[in-house]
């Protein structure tokens, strides 16, 4: 099911596809980038709502990943689609369990499917959800930032 035989395809799904999953794409992609494993990943973001399709990331998600070294300015949202995402991607990671429902509802593989801090070694105990900050400070993103870091860290010592 991957794009190659030895890449392994991952989809970062959120509800609009402008703060938390161009944020997951890009720190990964810079994470795989860093170990030499690019040729390895196939990278996607994408959200479950339509609103904001073609539009770049959101400024402060931009900015947020900027100060640690990441472009995001050639992203641009996407919405999901039901009928070719999971069959295209080998892991779909949703950044909360709305997501989470949303996917498994529009005929997602469960076994595809899997919370993104689900990957995040230092969760225990805690909501597994990834906050969404669009409607909260710019210290929302910062806080983002670092759980989805550890979150890809981990996604990347596991796969």
């Amino acid at each position: 099911m991957s794009n190659q035989l030895s890449q392994t395809s991952v989809l970062f799904v959120c509800l609009g596809n402008i703060c938390r999953s161009p944020l997951a794409d890009g720190i990964l992609t810079h994470l795989v980038n860093q170990r030499g494993l690019a040729d390895q990943f196939h990278i996607d973001s994408c959200g479950t709502g339509a609103w904001h399709v073609g539009n770049p990331p959101d400024p402060r998600s931009v900015l947020v990943a900027s100060k640690h070294g990441i472009d995001l300015t050639d992203l641009r949202a996407r919405q999901f689609d039901a009928d070719s995402d999971p069959s295209n991607f080998d892991l779909i990671i949703p950044m909360d369990a709305a997501n989470h429902r949303d996917l498994i509802k529009q005929g997602t593989p469960k076994d595809k499917v899997r919370l993104m801090r689900s990957f995040d070694p230092t969760l225990t105990g805690k909501t597994p959800d990834v906050p969404d900050p669009y409607y909260g400070g710019d210290d929302g993103f910062d806080k983002v930032f670092e759980m989805l870091m550890r979150a890809c860290e981990g996604m990347l010592d596991t796969i």
